[in-house]
């Protein structure tokens, strides 16, 4: 690749530890996560030159690593595992821009057991929005859809968490 190497290596260090995490959360797998953020890498450093900014590189990228997900869980023959268990939120410690890693373990439970309520397309944009750290604008141009949408599908999704954290005596302050 011809091009500034430092400008490569502040790429690779702003968009790796979100991509890690998306994946992470999707598959649940952290040997699988990392060989699939390499490959993200790996074709974005292919693709980079044909790339025309548009505004929408994040999504772009992200994009690239869900693609290369789906495209790994075919070859290999398995479905992704559901993703919202606590394993996650432990897995991506540092990692998640929601900082669970000082919550008791009784409240990860709780957001497990919360997670596990929604469903996929729900679970999707939480992840999304708060563990890969998009916009709600990235994350309709990832899915094609609107705005609108992915905001009511946001909010929806964050009352079922409430309420079911509420039922198992947590409130969102416990996971802070």
């Amino acid at each position: 690749m011809a091009g500034d190497a430092g400008a490569w290596r502040e790429l690779v260090e702003a968009f790796a530890p979100r991509v890690y995490a998306l994946l992470l959360a999707r598959c649940r797998d952290p040997e699988l996560a990392e060989e699939i953020t390499q490959a993200v890498f790996v074709t974005v450093a292919e693709k980079l030159a044909g790339y025309r900014d548009l505004g929408r590189f994040r999504s772009w990228v992200f994009q690239i690593a869900m693609n290369r997900l789906r495209d790994e869980v075919r070859r290999r023959g398995r479905h992704a595992k559901a993703a919202g268990g606590a394993e996650d939120l432990e897995l991506l410690g540092g990692t998640a821009p929601l900082g669970y890693q000082d919550a008791s373990p009784e409240a990860l439970m709780a957001l497990s057991a919360a997670l596990a309520t929604l469903n996929e397309a729900e679970r999707q944009v939480v992840h999304l929005r708060h563990m890969g750290g998009m916009s709600y604008q990235a994350i309709a141009d990832l899915h094609g859809e609107p705005v609108g949408t992915l905001l009511a599908r946001h909010h929806r999704a964050m009352a079922k968490l409430r309420q079911a954290l509420e039922e198992s005596g947590i409130t969102l302050e416990d996971l802070q």
